[in-house]
């Protein structure tokens, strides 16, 4: 009797201790793009240090999204990684919660465009990406994006397709070439459309633009920083066009799950994944381009990603509003202008 009440008050001893250990597990959501560098890098030394355990989800964007809004009165995830207008989607629909940045002990150390994107104090950018022209530099001169239309060239261009995360970006400095800076698009759709029969493809992955320029297929196609490396070990002269208008491209944002029961958590994770060490690392992986401008990495990183205050403060973003609120309009139009 004597050893069974010393082992019961030894399991009640240790009972509260598990259930505190079980208790402290962080739910996150992102993209499934490079899962094994962000084990590596992120999660990993994140679990050693907090004590903690880290569920991971991945998929794209819809699905998660779609996971949060149907577990919206329960909660299954803590925090989340999503695009700049998802961010915004999901704070209209009451998903997420303000983030409280005077706990990321990192915040002052962002490039001002990151610290809140959509100004309402709801995310907090991790990473961006430039969106500017690749072309052929012994073939063509690039200095506005409305040389991607010039009869010389035209019939030598990659346009994305709108549907792709670069077609509204590219579009849309298009429309400022030509002078119209309206979100609707209208304007560009209509250039494109009346050369649709010129243009060699409206592209749906980058991944296939590579092969085309090596064949010569194309000299020029707009496309995303991230996408560059492969075009820079072609045997062929290729450069990365500024052009007068500036460039664009996107950003991937953090968010805080309403009623989340692990809010002080996600914020610890966040502040780690913002961190110079943390950031510098994936950055010299080129996983993602640093949003914290502490950041140093090589010369030969730097020309992979979208890198340095001078680019940063040049990138010229759709605001979210104007993403959200024209994305059906500009599928109409371009179905019904370009065909695609």
């Amino acid at each position: 009797m004597k050893h069974a009440l010393i082992a019961s008050a030894a399991l009640l001893a240790l009972t509260p201790v598990a259930a505190s250990a079980q208790e402290k597990t962080l739910t996150i959501s992102v993209y499934a793009f490079a899962q094994d560098d962000f084990k590596s890098i992120v999660y990993d030394p994140f679990e050693a240090k907090c004590g903690c355990k880290l569920v991971v989800e991945t998929g794209n964007s819809v699905e998660r999204l779609a996971k949060m809004e149907a577990n919206k009165a329960n909660p299954v995830v803590d925090m989340a990684v999503v695009s700049m207008a998802d961010a915004l989607s999901a704070t209209r629909k009451g998903l997420i919660d303000k983030i409280d940045t005077s706990k990321l002990t990192n915040f002052d150390k962002l490039y001002d465009l990151a610290k809140d994107p959509n100004g309402d104090g709801m995310s907090v950018g991790y990473t961006f990406y430039a969106t500017s022209i690749a072309y052929r530099s012994d073939k063509m001169k690039i200095e506005s994006w409305a040389d991607l239309l010039k009869p010389e060239y035209v019939g030598h261009v990659a346009f994305p397709n709108v549907t792709t995360n670069q077609g509204p970006p590219a579009l849309y400095m298009l429309g400022l070439a030509l002078g119209s800076d309206n979100a609707d698009l209208k304007a560009p759709i209509a250039a494109v459309g009346e050369k649709k029969d010129d243009i060699v493809t409206f592209y749906e992955k980058s991944s296939q633009l590579v092969q085309l320029m090596q064949q010569e297929e194309i000299w020029a196609a707009p496309i995303g920083r991230f996408s560059w490396a492969g075009f820079t070990k072609l045997d062929v002269p290729v450069a990365w066009a500024t052009p007068k208008e500036g460039q664009t491209g996107g950003m991937n944002v953090m968010v805080m799950t309403k009623g989340s029961k692990n809010q002080d958590l996600a914020l610890q994770f966040m502040d780690f994944w913002l961190s110079t060490e943390i950031q510098t690392k994936l950055a010299e992986k080129l996983v993602d381009s640093p949003a914290n401008k502490e950041v140093k990495v090589s010369d030969e990183a730097a020309n992979n990603l979208t890198y340095g205050e001078d680019t940063v403060k040049n990138l010229k973003l759709i605001p979210s509003a104007a993403a959200l609120d024209n994305r059906a309009g500009w599928l109409k139009d371009w179905n019904d202008t370009v065909g695609q």
